[in-house]
C-alpha cells in the first residue's frame, strides 16, 4: 500500500489540488444557449430536431418553455437560458430541440444552435467556475476546454427538474 503524502510526490500522481479536475474521454452533442457552449453526453441524446410547436403552459417556471408531440407522446420542453442567467429572446431559425432520455424519461430542451459534437480524448474536466449562474451549476458536472470552456451537462439532473413543479403538473415526463 502507498502512503498517500508520499504518493503526491510521484510524478503522474494526483494532489489535493487536482481533486477537482479529472482525465477522462468526453463525448457529447454540443448546443449554444445563452452565449455559451454546453454538451450533453451522446448515450442521453435520444434525438435532434427543429423546434416543434409549443404548447405554453400556464403556472408552470419560466424554464419550463410547454410541451410538444413527440413521436405521439407529450413531451417536456425546458428552456435552459433563465437558469443561466441568459435573456429570453425569441429563438433563432437555427434553434433545435435536444431530446434527452434518462432511465425512461425524456425531455426537450432548447438550443439556440447545435453546432455538432465535441469528441476529446483524454480531456482535463475541470469543476465549475464560481461564477457560473446559481441556477444552471447544479445541472452542470464540468467543463473542458476544447476551443474555449464547454460545459458538460448532466442529463439526469436536466431530467430531475421536473421535481421541482408541483405534483399535478409533473405527470411521467
Amino acid at each position: 500500500m502507498v502512503d498517500r503524502a508520499a504518493a503526491s510526490d510521484l510524478p503522474g500522481t494526483a494532489t489535493s489540488e487536482d481533486a477537482d479536475r479529472a482525465v477522462a474521454p468526453v463525448s457529447g452533442v454540443v448546443l449554444r444557449f445563452g452565449g455559451a457552449r454546453y454538451a450533453v453526453d451522446m448515450a442521453a441524446v435520444a434525438e435532434v430536431v427543429p423546434i416543434p410547436v409549443i404548447t405554453r403552459l400556464p403556472g408552470v417556471p419560466n424554464w419550463l418553455a410547454g410541451v410538444v408531440n413527440w413521436r405521439g407522446r407529450v413531451l417536456p420542453v425546458v428552456d435552459l437560458r433563465p437558469l443561466a442567467g441568459a435573456e429570453q429572446a425569441p429563438l433563432p431559425t437555427s434553434a433545435r430541440l435536444v431530446v434527452l432520455s434518462h432511465e425512461d424519461h425524456e425531455v426537450g430542451v432548447l438550443a439556440d444552435f447545435v453546432p455538432g459534437l465535441l469528441e476529446a480524448s483524454g480531456e482535463t474536466v475541470d469543476a465549475m467556475p464560481a461564477t457560473v449562474a446559481s441556477g444552471i451549476a447544479p445541472l452542470v458536472h464540468g467543463v473542458v476546454d476544447h476551443d474555449g470552456p464547454v460545459a458538460l451537462l448532466d442529463a439526469a439532473a436536466v431530467i430531475r427538474l421536473r421535481d421541482q413543479l408541483p405534483s399535478a403538473r409533473r405527470g411521467r415526463t
